[in-house]
């Protein structure tokens, strides 16, 4: 069982702003700054589990993702 709650901590996402948040919706605004980005072309490293999935796909239209 420690090897499969291993495999998990190792995944990453690494999520990139690509487009601005001017004149989305509130919700998409606050979804942006919870994943802890702020400019565009910033990028952070996320675990990769269904919360932040979820967030992810809320503002699909203004990141990237790649898994590492």
């Amino acid at each position: 069982m420690a090897k499969k709650e291993q495999a998990q901590q190792e995944k990453k996402l690494k999520v990139t702003l690509v487009k601005s948040t001017a004149g989305c919706l509130e919700k998409q605004q606050r979804t942006v700054q919870a994943l802890g980005l702020r400019k565009i072309r910033q990028t952070v490293t996320v675990p990769d589990n269904d919360a932040m999935r979820g967030m992810i796909f809320v503002v699909k239209h203004l990141v990237t993702v790649e898994e590492i």
